[in-house]
């Protein structure tokens, strides 16, 4: 793990020693970030799934929040693409741009949460990068999965008459950031903490995943909104998703908070940082799809349907379209 240290920390090779060595122990193939880089064995007959995100100070998370938070919510965000692709995780590397603000306690604290969710969801650091920038601060994860040979689920695959499907509650996440921002203050102390630390800790599906190979045709994680994500599977698959709003699972505190079911149908089908499974299965596999839902006790639900054409559209109970003015997210 290569280093370019900004003068008010730790020396260039402390920094590394003492905050990230640490979270690379159990990685044989990181050589305790001594090297320039790291090997990775995969299981015999299985491939590489790899996948990276960043996420960057004002847009993915605030200043003010706490780095544990941060940390925990950066790489959470790249195990869930690692879910929706069905894939095992192995290790993750880090490249982090240290803005002037950031001191060494913070970075502890930071490390601290990395290591947490390590030891909940059995994945090392093995490498990466650190770098000074004047701000914002950015955070960079690259995560190593591993898969059967062949069998990654991926967002191509969608056929007429396969159902839609979504995992957990959607929208909190959205709900959450907004609660940040000084909203929702007639909620109850309870509604506001569930959906806060559904936007600061979201759970990537890694077990319901794992379970979906051979089951889902398409899938991937909801990162910019339901509507947004599903229509990169409809793009990609050439075909039409329809999503009836009333289906879509909706939390007790988001209701609580939108006020109105169906405004919150809406802002919950366009709100990002879910990172729920958003997927497509055939008919036949419904009830096993119910039996996994009930075994791990998480929400698997049904959703909508595929149908010819290349589109995405929101429905209402008598089938009409609604009109969406933004499907989700987007940087530009």
């Amino acid at each position: 793990m290569t280093s370019k240290a900004t003068s008010h920390l730790l020396s260039e090779f402390a920094l590394i020693d003492e905050i990230f060595a640490p979270l690379a122990l159990n990685a044989t193939g990181a050589f305790g970030l001594k090297d320039d880089a790291a090997t990775c064995a995969l299981p015999t007959g299985h491939e590489m799934v790899v996948s990276t995100d960043a996420l960057v100070e004002g847009v993915h998370f605030l200043r003010d929040d706490l780095p544990a938070l941060i940390a925990r919510k950066a790489l959470r965000a790249n195990l869930s693409d690692l879910a929706a692709k069905g894939a095992k995780p192995e290790g993750y590397l880090l490249t982090i741009s240290i803005a002037p603000w950031i001191d060494t306690n913070w970075l502890k604290a930071f490390a601290e949460g990395l290591a947490a969710d390590q030891n909940e969801f059995g994945i090392t650091l093995i490498g990466g990068d650190t770098t000074k920038t004047p701000g914002p601060l950015t955070l960079s994860i690259t995560v190593l999965g591993s898969v059967p040979r062949g069998s990654m689920l991926r967002r191509t695959g969608a056929h007429e008459g396969d159902l839609a499907f979504v995992t957990g509650t959607i929208g909190d996440a959205g709900a959450g950031l907004e609660i940040l921002k000084s909203e929702g203050s007639d909620l109850s102390e309870a509604d506001r903490d569930f959906l806060i630390r559904r936007y600061f800790l979201p759970e990537p599906r890694l077990i319901v995943g794992g379970l979906l190979k051979g089951i889902a045709t398409s899938s991937l994680d909801v990162s910019d909104g339901l509507l947004s994500d599903f229509s990169h599977i409809a793009d990609v698959s050439s075909v039409a998703i329809k999503i009836v709003s009333a289906r879509i699972p909706l939390s007790p505190a988001l209701v609580n908070y939108r006020g109105i079911r169906s405004k919150a149908i809406l802002g919950a089908a366009t709100a990002g940082d879910d990172y729920e499974i958003a997927f497509t299965a055939p008919s036949s596999f419904r009830q096993i799809l119910q039996e996994i839902s009930g075994e791990l006790g998480v929400a698997i639900t049904e959703i909508g349907r595929v149908e010819a054409g290349c589109t995405v559209a929101l429905l209402d109970e008598s089938g009409k379209g609604i009109k969406v003015e933004s499907p989700g997210f987007t940087h530009f």
